[in-house]
């Protein structure tokens, strides 16, 4: 079983080019991983069996071996690490061998920093849609907002049958909790629940994925290998992004779906399936299907229960205990104080749109926590992008009392402004703004 990710993530690189090795190392510090480099798979090895790594990045050449060897090793001795292959000498054949041994994603050399910075995220993304569904699943489940309460009445109704359901909603709006609320309400709870992102794997890593293989099935099948759906027996799956899935698997699925079977890759056992479906995409099924990209048999076999989930800017009434929630626990996960958040902030995050929802905003209000300085969290502390879509009808409250409590806090420092800012308990930015914004001296 997989180690539940921590925040800290951390990365091992196996790269001989010592240039190349540092720069990548300041690289992956500098987006907040715990990095180390060696030049050999030696080394690796060795610092694999003293400490865990969460992802190891590897070249393909080098001194005493080759990155495919090593990850075939890696595999056979059930490390649990996911890895990226990079390497100047990348052929179709190279990538296809490292991704079906195991390999998560591959780069080509030579790369941009970007390009690396981007493949790491993506895994990460990716390993944390494997884990368990967080603590935010409470929070779906307690709502003001109409829609919301609205949404839950229908899950209760439909979670004790076994028909499949299709979620639509925006990215970040809680299409999988509400699907692993579905799960733990149906007679299905004690059964797996088992999750795939239908967009994270190319089309032949997917199939494997899914359906699973046998020994010998293609190169680098070393063993027997359970797909999804075979895990999922007598509980339920969710796939989600189901728009992305490519016609061979739609034709795959849809005979699952209907002989209630399948055989794995390679295979010629058939075996016998009790499976609940539960997809969902952002996107909008129903005109996939009328551009012809999209079954439409499949589409009514998934869509037997459509439900949709709001967008955050659709439930504001939420706002207010969605941070407070996320402030919890963020302080808890970081053993940080918790922070209170300004009326100003606020107002100005709930005027927000939150294109990316309530994922976008658990990232925000973990950021703020971790970053104001203050004792709690003000307007100035929001992101710019945030504040450009505030109307700034807060600064009518702002009267010649605030430049009163300014002035004689900056008169009781004799003018330090860090001491009044400590007295004012505010952060010293803030501070500055302030006497800026009202050309105090």
């Amino acid at each position: 079983m997989k180690p539940k990710l921590n925040r800290v993530f951390n990365i091992i690189i196996v790269e001989d080019e010592v240039n190349l090795a540092n720069l990548l190392l300041r690289v992956l510090k500098s987006e907040g991983y715990e990095v180390m480099a060696v030049g050999s798979i030696s080394e690796a090895w060795q610092l694999l069996k003293k400490q865990h790594f969460d992802m190891l990045i590897t070249d393909i050449k080098l001194p005493d071996g080759d990155g495919i060897s090593f990850l075939e090793r890696i595999k056979a001795q059930g490390v649990e690490i996911e890895v990226i292959v990079m390497t100047a000498f990348a052929t179709v054949e190279t990538a296809i061998s490292a991704l079906k041994i195991g390999a998560r994603d591959y780069i080509r050399k030579p790369f941009d920093l970007e390009e690396v910075i981007s493949a790491v995220k993506k895994v990460v993304l990716q390993m944390e849609a494997e884990l368990p569904v967080s603590y935010s699943e409470n929070h779906l489940l307690v709502t003001n907002s109409e829609k919301m309460k609205g949404l839950l009445k229908l899950l209760h109704k439909v979670a004790q049958s076994n028909a499949n359901i299709y979620i639509h909603g925006e990215t970040g709006a809680g299409k999988e909790l509400v699907a692993h609320a579905i799960h733990e309400l149906s007679d299905r709870h004690e059964k797996p629940f088992i999750k795939v992102n239908c967009s994270a794997l190319p089309e032949t890593l997917l199939e494997s994925e899914l359906f699973g293989y046998e020994k010998g099935a293609f190169t680098g099948a070393f063993n027997r290998k359970l797909g999804r759906f075979e895990l999922a027996n007598g509980g339920t799956i969710f796939l989600d992004e189901i728009g992305d899935i490519s016609p061979l698997i739609q034709l795959k699925l849809l005979r699952i779906i209907q002989q209630k079977e399948l055989e794995r890759l390679g295979g010629t056992q058939t075996i016998s399936l009790d499976v609940r479906i539960i997809s969902a995409t952002n996107k909008s099924l129903e005109q996939l299907v009328r551009e012809g990209s999209f079954s439409e048999d499949l589409y009514y076999r998934l869509n037997v229960i459509p439900l949709d989930v709001p967008p955050l800017r659709e439930r504001r009434e939420d706002m207010k205990d969605l941070i407070e929630s996320f402030i919890e626990h963020s302080s808890n996960t970081y053993q940080t104080k918790r922070k209170a958040i300004s009326e100003e902030a606020f107002m100005a995050m709930l005027a927000y749109d939150w294109p990316g929802n309530v994922r976008e905003l658990e990232n925000i209000v973990e950021r703020l926590l971790l970053m104001s300085e203050g004792a709690q969290i003000e307007l100035e502390d929001l992101p710019e992008h945030i504040l450009s879509k505030e109307p700034f009808f807060y600064e009518e409250k702002i009267d010649a009392a605030e430049v009163n409590v300014i002035k004689n806090a900056l008169i009781g420092s004799e003018g330090n402004v860090t001491k009044a800012a400590e007295q004012l308990g505010i952060s010293r930015r803030s501070l500055h703004r302030k006497i800026n914004k009202y050309h105090l001296k």
